[in-house]
C-alpha cells in the first residue's frame, strides 16, 4: 500500500477562504502528515510563519486562474511569493498564447523557471487540460519540458473539468522522466488518487487530503 500522504498537496484556493479556514487547512496537513499545503498568495506569509520548523512544503499559485497576465506581472508575483516563503510555484500557462501558436509561453516559462530555480524552489506549470485537445496537451507538455518546468499540472480547479486519467496518461507518454505530473481537480477519494498515481502522477492536488488519507 502506498504512503498516499507523500503525494498530496492539500489545497484551498476558493475566493472566500478565511483565516480560520487557512488555519484549519494547515492543522489538517499536520495531523495527517501530508506532504504539502497549497494556498492563495495572500496567505503565504502567514502559513510560512505557522509552519515553523516543520518540513511541510508550501505551495502557491501564480497567474491564477486564467494565465494570461503579462509575464512581468507573473515575475513580480513569483518574486513576492518566494520572498513570503513559498517552496513551490504553480504557474498557469498562457493558454491564449498557446492557442495562438506563439513562442511566448516557452519564453515565459523559461524566465519564471530561471527565477524559481535560482532561489532553489520548484516550478509547476498548469496547462489546464480542460481547454486543450490531445494535440495541444502534447505540445503544452513539450513546451513546459523544454523550458525547464519541474512539473506539469493538469488543472486549476476553476475550469469546467479537472484532472482526467487519460490526460495524465497522455502527459506521461510525452514528458521526459525528470518532469513530474501533478493531477489536480476533482480528486476526492483514495481510489481516485491511486489511479492517478498509477497513471503517472507524482503529486495530487486536492481539497480532500485528510479524507483521502483516512480512506486507504
Amino acid at each position: 500500500m502506498r504512503n498516499i500522504q507523500n503525494y498530496i498537496e492539500h489545497t484551498n484556493l476558493k475566493p472566500t477562504i478565511t483565516s480560520n479556514e487557512i488555519e484549519m487547512l494547515l492543522n489538517e496537513v499536520k495531523e495527517n502528515n501530508i506532504f504539502g499545503i497549497c494556498v492563495p498568495p495572500f496567505w503565504v506569509k502567514k502559513v510560512k510563519r505557522d509552519i515553523g520548523k516543520s518540513n511541510i512544503s508550501l505551495i502557491t499559485v501564480i497567474g491564477f486562474p486564467l494565465g494570461y497576465q503579462m509575464s512581468q506581472t507573473k515575475e513580480a508575483e513569483t518574486i513576492q511569493a518566494i520572498k513570503d516563503g513559498a517552496d513551490e510555484i504553480d504557474m498557469v500557462l498562457n493558454i491564449s498564447a498557446v492557442k495562438s501558436q506563439m513562442m511566448w509561453p516557452k519564453i515565459e516559462i523559461a524566465k519564471i523557471g530561471k527565477l524559481v530555480h535560482e532561489n532553489e524552489k520548484i516550478l509547476k506549470v498548469i496547462i489546464e487540460t480542460a481547454y486543450l485537445n490531445d494535440g495541444e496537451i502534447k505540445e503544452a507538455c513539450k513546451i513546459c519540458a523544454d523550458a525547464g518546468a519541474d512539473f506539469v499540472k493538469t488543472s486549476t480547479g476553476f475550469a469546467a473539468e479537472g484532472a482526467k486519467l487519460e490526460h495524465v496518461q497522455l502527459m506521461r507518454s510525452v514528458l521526459p522522466d525528470h518532469v513530474g505530473i501533478k493531477a489536480s481537480g476533482g480528486i476526492k477519494s483514495y481510489e481516485q488518487a491511486l489511479q492517478f498515481i498509477e497513471a503517472g502522477a507524482e503529486r495530487i492536488g486536492t481539497s480532500s487530503g485528510p479524507e483521502i488519507c483516512k480512506m486507504k
